[in-house]
This record gives structure tokens, sequence and C-alpha cells, in this order.
């Protein structure tokens, strides 16, 4: 195969024509580290990338390997990028913030121990906002990131630099997280598919064991089946975080097709117009229904029966806390306060003013959303919600001051359709919705019950294959 004709191949095809010696996996690593030099300079999503002699010379390895019958997994020879928030031996992990732009890890985390163990070659990683707070890519150490389908526009965050790098053909597929939308805005607003997992579906050494984390770890692609694959590689259960799920990964290599008639679907819309939405956003998402209802779902309009804002409220405590946890010991130094950006400050400021009441409560509200969605899911099968509250915009701007003509009184209060998703704790999966009149994507969540990640992949593969988004409508900077 050419090298045109290789990076096209999706991640699935592409492991099996490893597999089968039908192309090297010398020849792979030319044709992405091709694609990344003729692509990266436009859109800046990956970084901290590895000389070419060095990953050139793991790849003849990994063809050795194969010779002598040493298959090392679904991801053997694949050029790997891995979120630059995840650490990596010898590798650079910045983080996008000047407080960490040079360290180098001395050990991977669990999610790329387990990556090198398929096979994986880690090329470098991917960027993200500083710290990985704000749905916005870019920080001081690297820059911005830029949107796959429109160059002046933002790609979302934090995995932004992940959803560009797939968008764009430059890796097969991408690791990613997820606390308020890290996985699913990006993932909407470039035209791809991005998985919020579960928690402790993806086992993650977040800095508290015991508590479970709002953040999660979780797959991304252009295609449900390679999501599914990539899933199998990183889930599963390590003795490091006790709370990991002990599910065998190897469910998510079964079949993805289906029938969905007489499914019953929760549309979610702005929650009984309590969420702010630009204009055109609801009406493109609704547009979608109409093809679940073609695969024999129900749809219904529903407005759960909670109270959102204490949900917010709760997330923003819960939130501060861990923040201000995890950076304590650097925030009283001036001088590294001032490396830090004012919303990582007014986190950190906002959970070192909370009380360990305010926290138990938070956890408490949190708690009483999860049985709140259980019950939800008694009645219907799947909820679905919109990926987001505006299209993307202009990427020099930090974060949209204002949503369908309300104010917004926080630097992430323009995501807060995301964050009841993330605080109840079930799998959500971002799924292409299409375009607006500019030619700017959006998606749409595909939110199932708790440890529901196949269902969802299942609904989302028959949904990908009545719409085929991602295969008919590839960004013009790939046939530039």
């Amino acid at each position: 195969m050419s090298a045109p004709e290789i990076v096209k191949l999706d991640a699935v095809a592409l492991s099996r024509a490893i597999k089968a010696k039908q192309i090297s996996c010398v020849e792979v690593m030319n044709a992405y580290l091709d694609q990344i030099d003729r692509l990266n300079p436009r859109v800046n999503a990956i970084v901290s990338l590895r000389p070419r002699e060095d990953l050139f010379k793991e790849a003849a390895d990994r063809d050795a390997q194969l010779e002598r019958g040493e298959y090392r997994g679904w991801m053997h020879g694949f050029p790997h990028a891995v979120k630059d928030l995840e650490p990596t031996t010898g590798i650079r992990t910045t983080k996008g913030s000047p407080l960490f732009r040079n360290f180098f890890p001395r050990d991977d985390s669990i999610l790329v121990e387990r990556l090198r163990h398929a096979g994986a070659i880690i090329i470098g990683k991917t960027n993200v906002p500083e710290l990985g707070l704000g749905s916005q890519t870019y920080n001081p150490v690297f820059g911005t990131t830029l949107n796959a389908y429109d160059h002046s526009k933002t790609c979302g965050g934090s995995s932004g630099g992940a959803a560009v790098a797939i968008a764009l053909r430059m890796v097969p597929v991408a690791d990613g997280s997820d606390n308020g939308g890290s996985l699913r805005n990006p993932a909407a607003w470039n035209n791809i598919f991005g998985f919020r997992t579960s928690s402790g579906r993806v086992p993650s050494q977040f800095y508290e064991v015991f508590i479970p984390s709002i953040s999660v770890h979780g797959p991304m692609a252009r295609t449900v089946p390679d999501l599914a694959m990539l899933l199998s590689v990183i889930a599963g259960y390590d003795s490091r975080t006790p709370l990991s799920i002990r599910q065998d990964p190897a469910e998510f290599t079964g079949m993805l097709e289906r029938g969905f008639k007489g499914t019953r679907i929760g549309w979610l819309g702005d929650f009984g117009g309590q969420i702010p939405f630009d204009p055109g956003v609801l009406e493109l998402c609704e547009g979608s229904l109409k093809v679940f209802e073609s695969l024999g779902c129900s749809v219904e309009t529903v407005t759960p029966d909670y109270p959102l804002e204490s949900v917010w409220q709760s997330w923003l405590t819960l939130r501060g806390w861990q923040i201000a946890a995890e950076f304590r010991a650097m925030y009283p130094d001036p001088a590294q306060r001032a490396l830090m950006k004012p919303e990582l400050q007014w986190e950190i400021e906002h959970g070192l003013k909370s009380t360990a009441m305010e926290v138990a409560i938070a956890s408490r509200t949190r708690t009483g959303w999860y049985h709140a969605m259980r019950k939800f899911f008694e009645k219907y099968d799947f909820m679905i919600a919109p990926a987001g509250q505006v299209f993307p915009f202009d990427a020099t701007t930090h974060w949209p001051k204002e949503v369908g003509g309300v104010s917004m009184d926080t630097y992430h209060r323009w995501m807060q359709v995301m964050i009841p998703i993330s605080m109840s704790g079930c799998p959500a999966l971002s799924v292409p919705a299409g375009f607006n009149d500019r030619g700017l994507p959006m998606g749409i969540q595909i939110v199932g019950p708790n440890h529901a990640e196949m269902a969802c992949m299942q609904l989302a593969h028959a949904y990908d294959q009545a719409t085929n988004w991602v295969s008919e409508h590839p960004p013009s900077l790939l046939s530039s």
C-alpha cells in the first residue's frame, strides 16, 4: 500500500493488515509520520514528537517480533500519541503548563502500560489546555490546537489534540480523559467518536483511589469498531485502583450489530429550559433523533426529576476540592502561583474554602443524582443529550462569556450540559450529529445505564451505519 492508502485504513483494518504482514510496521510508521509532517503544522495537535529515527527503530523491532511469531496485541506497530496529561516514561509530559515544562516521568500510567503491552509505539503526546482545565485547547507551552474543519475555530478540549489528530488521520486511534466533557466536546467539534466510560471502567491513577474521581479515561476513534477495540485494550481491573471494574474487557471485542426495535430513548434537549443554547445547536441535535426512530426506537422528550442547579453546584465543590488537593503544595509559592492560569487559581481558591461538611453534602447530592438516573433507566433504555451548547468558537477566545443571551458565571458554565452526565458516573458516547450552515460540526451524547458501555457502542454503531457522518464528511485539509 501507498502511504495515503495506509492512513485511510480504519484501525481495525490496519491491525489486521499488520498481523497478516500485508504491510510492515515500518511502512505504517513512515505513512503516519509523513501525515503528521504534512498536516500537524497547520493545526498543532501533536506535541513532543519523538525523533523519526528512534520511531523507525521501534517499528523495525515490531516487524522482527512478528517474524518470530511474537504478536503483542491489537495495537502491534500502531503509532500512538498519548494525551499530554498522561505520564509516559522518558517522554516529556508537560500537562500544557509551565509548571511541568521539563517533566519527564519515571513511570508510565496504567493506561500507557496497557497501550505498550498491546504493541503500540508511543510517538509523542496530544496537546491539551493548561492542566486540562477548560474545553479550549491552548497553553503557554505549545500554543493553540485548531479545529480539524475550520482552522480559525477551537477544537474543544481537553482531549482537543487527540480529536484533531484522529480526524486528520495522524493517528489510528487516541486516548483521552473527561471530567466535564473533555472526551465528548472535542469529539463533537471534530466529527468523530469520544467515549466517557463508567467510573472504574478504565483504571486511572488519580491522586485518591478510594473516592471516585469525576474524571475518567476513555477511547476516541473514527469508527465505533475502532472505539470498541481500543476500549478492550485500556479497560479492566488493576489492583492499584481498587474500585476499577473486574468485568472482562474482551466483551468489547464482541458483535456490535443488534436490533433496536422497541428501544426507549429519553431526549433531554435543554433540560426543560434550564440550560441555554446558542441558535441552531438544539435544532441540529434534534434532527438526529429521526435516525433513532428509523432504527425502531421510540423517542420522548423528558426532564429528569431532580434539581439541576444542585448537581452543578455539587460538581463545582467536588471539582475545586480535588484540584486544590492536587496543587495545595504549589499554590502558596508566589513564583509557582504566577505560572498558574487564572482559571486554575480560581479552582484552587474555591477548593481551599470548601469545608469537609460542604464536600460531604456535595457527595450526597451526587449520590442522589445517581439514584435519579438509575430510576430514569428503569423506564428508558438510553438517554440522549446535546454534546455542546455552542458551536466551535474563535480559537483566540478563551471561553464564551455568553450563551443564548445568558451570561456565564464561570469559565466552564458554557459546558453545563455535560455535567449531569459526568456526575452520574454513567457511560456517555459522543457521536456526530452533522454540521451547521457554516460547516461547523456538532454531536450528541448517547448515555446508558451504569456499566452499559457495550450497549452504548451498539446503538452508536447502528446510528453510524445509518448516517456515515465521519466517512462521508472528512475535513477538507485531508484532500488539500
